[in-house]
């Protein structure tokens, strides 16, 4: 059986979700502050967290980061009322798998519990990779622990996602829009400005000089290509 976090500050959706996860055989825990939400989250293994934006005490969003720094990758849904793209693409690049919003049916947060689940929860992801060296940065895939020359380097879920798909695909071209769909697999596709963010950031832990790119190269209107020998 699955476990899901929701961290609700509103008691009516709070017990609405509840209820109805319950009801699809989800094993539920619920927060109803960010503060609660957060410890939770360290002290508890959730195969999943719905959590929402806007938060007393600590927002979603912050929650999402000092999760993610502490090394905890447990997928997270964001629940928010903002619809503007800068909110979230930030909540994507903080580490979220996904985000839905209010006024939301329940058919569609099921469907993406379950699509969330099912990439992440599958054989594959948690089978054993041995350590690979990108450059400078040596990767274990299936602890998402990076090294470069000895000294540990912090590796958010998402960088690790778009490194292991760039390197089963290594020396192919891959668009943008093929990334954005293998590795966030949502109705939503963040713009093109997600992936480019992240390729940077993956450019300054594995190359040489990140301004002279010679592993993870730009294929100009197209998108990226990680070169191996």
């Amino acid at each position: 059986m699955y476990s899901i976090l929701i961290v609700e500050d509103e008691p009516g959706m709070l017990m609405g979700l509840k209820d109805n996860l319950e009801f699809e055989s989800y094993q539920v825990d619920t927060a109803e502050d960010g503060e609660i939400g957060l410890q939770k989250i360290i002290n508890n293994k959730y195969n999943l967290v719905l959590l929402d934006v806007m938060l007393p005490k600590i927002s979603g969003f912050d929650i999402c980061k000092k999760a993610r720094a502490k090394g905890i990758q447990t997928p997270v849904i964001l629940l928010t009322a903002k619809g503007e793209e800068i909110d979230k693409v930030l909540g994507l690049e903080l580490g979220a798998d996904d985000y839905i919003t209010k006024p939301f049916s329940l058919r569609e947060l099921l469907a993406r519990i379950r699509a969330v689940l099912r990439r992440t929860q599958s054989p594959a992801v948690n089978q054993e990779l041995k350590k690979i060296n990108i450059g400078r940065l040596q990767i274990d895939f299936n602890s998402f622990e990076g090294t470069v020359n000895g000294d540990d380097v912090k590796m958010s879920s998402k960088e690790v996602d778009i490194l292991h798909y760039l390197w089963d695909n290594r020396n192919k071209t891959l668009s943008r829009d093929d990334l954005l769909d293998k590795v966030w697999g949502m109705e939503y596709q963040p713009t093109s400005r997600t992936i480019d963010n992240f390729i940077l950031k993956l450019r300054q832990k594995i190359e040489d000089d990140p301004n002279h790119a010679k592993i993870i190269l730009t294929v100009h209107g197209v998108g990226y290509r990680l070169v191996s020998n």
